[in-house]
Order: structure tokens, then sequence, then C-alpha cells
């Protein structure tokens, strides 16, 4: 396994990473990925260490494939539910975090609505000393890095299988489209994208893509006291000062010669506000489908993180269609990168 690049104690952002990291994270998982195949799908890489799944915010795809990637390690697993543990009588997220520590924990998966809790267990385990790792599974508004990481994965995959590396999606076009505002997925995808060197457009109503936004992604890469221009309209493009990210207010520019399609899931229980005129309408303008995908190149594909809203973000013939879907593909790839992940991350502890 190529651990030789690798020196992360915790995995809580994407915004840091160098390219070395992201091409240990894609070869370790094609490892992985071989292991799967196999009659055997397990390896004694984790045998004798404790992950612990400390999820207060429910998930269905990010829990079980963290789960079965630590047992796929022969891992030990536990796992926390808010809704049934003493947090409903009190207890505070970093003594919850304390008492699992207690009980020999080693690695700590931790996902919660609030952005900067992983960070925050973090911190806590470093400042008492002890070799606890940390796996952001999706803060807030904030990161979901694995997410970002088995996109990432999977489309290398698909272009080599043999060899996925950051460098093959250098000059790629890549649409991100949908509630990029309240979207962990999208800011994780972005530095991901912009460090492979892709060109990464990203198209939702200005209600959802608000200026502000831009703005954040500007300091965050370091660019400051830059003028930009958003597009409204379908013709002209509108580069950020970084040449590699663009804002649209409308669909087709986004998509337009696009080798790969993100759809987002509309957030409606993170929405506070009314920012959209109706489901119905949303679909009609920036929901995915078949006839919309013509503006983009012929073997365009499409990725949706999950869960979807069938007949919103895309529609429902156009999501089970293996031909333009890889939905199903990032569910699979899901596992190989986050064996990755706790592999990396765990393999100091062995």
């Amino acid at each position: 396994m190529p651990t030789t690049t690798w020196n992360r104690h915790h995995v809580l952002s994407l915004a840091d990473f160098t390219a070395a990291e992201y091409n240990t994270v894609l070869q370790t998982a094609a490892s992985f990925q071989e292991v799967l195949s196999r009659r055997t799908k397990k390896v004694p890489t984790l045998q004798g260490q404790v992950v612990a799944n400390l999820f207060f915010e429910s998930s269905t795809r990010t829990r079980s494939s963290f789960e079965l990637a630590a047992k796929r390690l022969s891992a030990d697993t536990l796992n926390f539910a808010a809704a049934t543990s003493s947090m409903t009588k009190g207890e505070t997220i970093l003594d919850t975090a304390k008492t699992y520590l207690a009980m020999g924990t080693d690695i700590m998966v931790v996902r919660h609505r609030e952005a900067g809790v992983p960070n925050a267990i973090a911190a806590e385990m470093d400042r008492l000393g002890v070799k606890v790792s940390v796996l952001n599974a999706g803060d807030g508004q904030h990161e979901h890095p694995s997410q970002a990481l088995l996109d990432l994965f999977t489309i290398t995959t698909l272009i080599d299988p043999a060899s996925p590396r950051l460098e093959l999606l250098k000059g790629k076009k890549i649409a991100i489209v949908g509630d990029i505002l309240h979207s962990r997925v999208a800011r994780s995808n972005i530095w991901s994208l912009i460090a492979s060197g892709a060109e990464v457009h990203l198209a939702a109503p200005p209600t959802l893509l608000p200026k502000l936004f831009a703005e954040y992604i500007l300091e965050e890469v370091g660019v400051k006291n830059q003028q930009f221009i958003i597009s409204s309209s379908p013709t002209p493009d509108c580069p950020l000062p970084t040449p590699q990210l663009f804002l649209h207010w409308q669909l087709e520019p986004a998509l337009q010669n696009a080798d790969f399609v993100m759809t987002l899931r509309l957030q409606k229980e993170r929405m506070t506000a009314h920012l959209l005129p109706s489901l119905r309408e949303y679909h009609q303008l920036f929901g995915i489908t078949r006839t919309k995908l013509q503006l983009c190149k012929p073997n365009v594909k499409v990725l949706h993180p999950g869960p979807v809203n069938r007949g919103v973000e895309i529609s429902s013939e156009l999501m089970d269609d293996p031909e333009f879907s890889l939905i199903q593909s990032q569910v699979t790839s899901g596992v190989a990168v986050r064996m990755a992940l706790l592999y990396l991350i765990g393999s100091s502890k062995v």
C-alpha cells in the first residue's frame, strides 16, 4: 500500500490536501477495490483496532459505507446514535467522545449537522495527547471529504481503471449543479477538482449560489480584492479570478461541452427561507434530463451524492440509465475509498 506520502493524523477538510495525498488515497482505494472483487473480501489490516462511528446526524450511505469499510479491514466497530444516547440526558458532545475514547477507540468517524464538530473533537483528542484519529463524515455546511474523494475516485477510475490519479482530470469540464449554498459536498468537491486542474462550473439559482458564496471561495483559495462576473445569461462564460472556477445563474453555459455533471440534492431541511418558487419550476430550470445533457459532450456522465429527489434534481429515467449515470458506482466506490482513509490514518497505530 502506498503510504510513503501520507503524514496526516486526521482527515477534516480537503482545503489543504496536496496532490500527493490525493494520489495516495486514489491508489490505495484502487488496491482495496481489487480486494473487494475477491471472494474473500476481508483483510487483517486494522485487526485489533476500534473504529467508532459517531453519527449525530441521520445517514444511510455514509454510515453504512464506513461501517462496512471498517469491517472489511477487520477492525471492531462501535456505532453511536444520538437519539438513544446519553446526550438525551444532557451529556455534551466532547464527553460522549471521551466516553468512546475510554472504551479504547482508535479512530472516530464523526458526522454532525453543525460545522466544526469533528474539528472540535480532533482538537480535544490532540489536547489529551492520545493517538486517536478523527475523520470528518460531514459537518453542517462545511465539508464532506470522503464523499468528494469517492467522487474523484469514481471519475478517475472511469478514465483509467488501472491507475486512477489526479492529473487525469486536468482540463476536463465538470459542472456542479444545484443547492451549492447548503452543500458540504460541493465545498469539498471544489477543493479536489481545482487541485486536479479541472475546469469547475457551478450552476444554481441566485438564491442557492449567491455572490457571497463566490467571495467565500475566493478567500479560501487565496484570491482577494478581485472583480468577477456571474453569468446570468446562456451565452458568455464568466471566469472568477482563478481560470478554473466559473459561476452561472443559468444551466446552459455550465453544461456546454461538459465532461461530467454533478447534481446536488435540494437540502430543504437546511433552508430557513423560501429560496425557490416551486420544485416543479426548479426541475424545469436546473433539473438534469437527457434532453439537457445534449449540450454536454457525447460521453458525459452524471453523478449525485444521494439521497436523490427523483424528478427534482435529476429525472428518474436518467438516474437509472447506466449509459449516463454513475450514481451506483459512487456507492460502490465509497467502500474502497473509506477503507483507504481508515487504513491510511490507522496504519501508523498498527
